[in-house]
């Protein structure tokens, strides 16, 4: 491997990537579009969309479910003064306290079971069957239902309990070795997002960072192999090592050179397969400021996507394709930072495979750049937006690998500040 040292005052290549000819920019009056998904002209309007169409539906589910017992007990009486003897209604009855038990609170759940028993108690002395075995078998059944009813709602809330503790203290490590970045750093908008493919996990292998420098806002995106603990204990020595190296590294190459060498370091402190096989696809990307330019050292990642205020797109390729980091061993070449133009309005987008491998049902691969080209965004967010809502559009919400997304706007001339407004609200 060249000494990072070395690189740092090498020429950067010429500013690479043929731009993509013209296309009609998909758009209509105040709203944005990806490969015909619609979205509010904010940028947010799809997907806030689809989380109200799920809200609603959620709510009008739970709304149900909460009022399901309650309706089995006022049916259920009825049904049984309105037949004959012969018939019952005990099992609507049984089943009531059952459905309350994992939805309602130790007092509601109660409440339905009391109120079952009551109402069984009083059919059966308006029948006159309470001493009939049919009637002390359907009491005494009830009653038994009752009690273990109460007793599944106390396992479900204390299960509850520790669920969501467990959720906080995930999402808090998560946090902790992988910070959202801020809204804007160095005069740039930024926008992350990190989407696990299991529903309520917060960890994985994904990672992003984003620090302002001496030399400009120096970010990385990388994914690391493998899943657990080991990927996470590998996250955190590519963030804390980048961190580190940003700023004090004069060059993008030796930022690469320092996060290589901190993983060989890791690699060494395995045992197993991990010590051998270990490694992190990564691109490292370094803006300075004033220069409209983006350098770029990509180590084995999907390259990243330029969007121009246009609607047009070009893929960032490297010159050379490298070896992931922590494969030092296997090659020697020097990491070399490739330069781009990054005008004003343009929009840099990063992403792990786990959108790029994103599948539909037919097993085709999600093409972020084919999707996102010819579509006009309001922003860093707006892109993210849209990108996270199609790809659950295109694998119809069944994600297999966690995902990370980052994109880094830059302010076009005269394009004033993203506002955000707060409600207020008025005392009485």
């Amino acid at each position: 491997m060249a000494d990072a040292d070395s690189l740092c005052g090498a020429a950067p290549a010429s500013l690479g990537g043929e731009r993509y000819r013209p296309h009609p920019v998909r758009t209509w009056a105040g709203e944005q579009t990806v490969a015909g998904y619609r979205r509010g002209g904010d940028g947010t309007g799809a997907e806030r969309g689809a989380s109200v169409v799920a809200g609603v539906g959620g709510k009008r589910t739970r709304r149900f479910v909460r009022a399901l017992p309650a309706l089995m007990i006022a049916g259920a009486i009825p049904f049984d003064l309105l037949t004959p003897t012969d018939f019952t209604a005990a099992p609507m009855f049984t089943a009531a306290p059952l459905i309350a038990a994992p939805f309602f609170s130790l007092a509601g759940t109660g409440l339905i079971a009391c109120a079952g028993v009551l109402a069984v108690l009083g059919l059966r002395l308006h029948d006159d069957t309470l001493t009939s075995v049919i009637g002390m078998t359907e009491l005494v059944t009830l009653v038994t239902v009752a009690v273990l009813s109460i007793l599944i709602n106390r396992v479900v809330r204390r299960s509850g309990r520790q669920l969501a503790s467990a959720r906080v203290i995930a999402e808090a490590a998560q946090r902790a070795v992988v910070p959202i970045p801020p809204e804007r750093i160095g005069g740039l908008e930024v926008a992350a997002r990190y989407e696990a493919a299991e529903a309520d996990a917060f960890i994985g292998g994904d990672l992003f960072a984003v620090q302002d420098t001496p030399y400009g806002v120096r970010l990385v995106v990388g994914d690391v192999r493998g899943k657990g603990l080991e990927a996470v204990e590998a996250v955190a020595v590519v963030v804390g090592a980048f961190r580190e190296a940003a700023e004090t590294e004069s060059c993008l190459e030796g930022v690469a050179q320092r996060l290589e060498r901190a993983l060989a370091r890791e690699g060494r402190r395995r045992d197993g397969l991990d010590a051998l096989e270990g490694f992190t696809t990564a691109v490292l990307a370094e803006i300075p400021r004033g220069e409209g330019v983006v350098r770029l050292v990509n180590r084995g990642h999907p390259e990243p996507l330029l969007l121009y205020p246009s609607g047009e797109l070009d893929v960032l390729e490297p010159e050379e394709f490298a070896l992931p980091l922590g494969m030092g061993d296997l090659g020697d070449w020097p990491d070399r930072a490739r330069e781009f133009g990054f005008p004003g309005g343009a929009t840099l987008v990063f992403y792990t495979d786990g959108l790029s491998e994103a599948r539909d049902e037919a097993g085709a691969f999600y093409d972020p750049a084919a999707r996102l080209r010819r579509s006009l965004f309001s922003g860093a967010e707006a892109v993210l937006d849209a990108l996270t809502s199609d790809v659950r559009v295109h694998t119809g919400g069944t994600q297999t690998d966690d995902m990370a997304l980052l994109a880094v706007a830059r302010p076009g001339a005269g394009q004033p500040e993203r506002r955000r407004t707060v409600e207020i609200v008025k005392g009485y």
